[in-house]
């Protein structure tokens, strides 16, 4: 007997297909599929929460000294003259930042293989680059899900059957973080 479903694809689109929805389900927290999808899914999220509790406390905060351009009220650079030429001027700032162990940053570098890259667009400025942003769902595993599981050992996501598909009668499933 074979180690994973194919799911009627190629493997290509079958790991496509799985990237996306582990992607989706850690986003979103619950998602609508098929109860085979659902438990391949289920696989692979429960591995990437299980790698975020082990390496959640596994950094160090390190204070970093950084020279950053003076602005205006407007948030445009400030300019002297110099010599007979504008240049900008800088100040030095400290910077609290979190510094990965060598361990933590494997497991990040492992989960970005897995998770798809999201970008968020407001409502309001649908269709235009102005007002998006970057989602870092390591950071989320990280951050926010590996602390709500700290103490608790796996089965970290729950299946809950919805019922048999209007097109093709096959049963649909809710899964979601526990």
């Amino acid at each position: 007997m074979a180690g994973y479903r194919k799911l009627g694809r190629t493997s290509s689109q079958r790991k496509a297909l799985l990237r996306n929805q582990v992607t989706n389900l850690i986003y979103h927290g619950r998602i609508i599929t098929t109860e085979a999808k659902a438990k391949e899914i289920r696989k692979i999220a429960e591995g990437l929460i299980a790698m975020a509790v082990r390496e959640k406390d596994n950094f160090e905060m390190v204070t970093v000294e950084q020279k950053v351009p003076k602005t205006d009220v407007d948030g445009k650079r400030i300019k002297e003259m110099k010599d007979g030429k504008k240049v900008t001027t800088y100040e030095t700032v400290s910077k609290e930042i979190k510094k990965d162990s060598p361990s933590r940053l494997h497991a990040r570098r492992k989960m970005m293989k897995v998770l798809y890259p999201i970008t968020e667009v407001p409502t309001e400025a649908a269709g235009r680059k102005k007002g998006t942003k970057q989602i870092d769902l390591t950071n989320k595993l990280f951050d926010e899900i590996a602390p709500k599981y700290a103490g608790r050992n796996g089965g970290y996501t729950r299946i809950v059957k919805v019922g048999p598909r209007k097109g093709d009668a096959a049963m649909e499933v809710v899964i979601e973080l526990v």
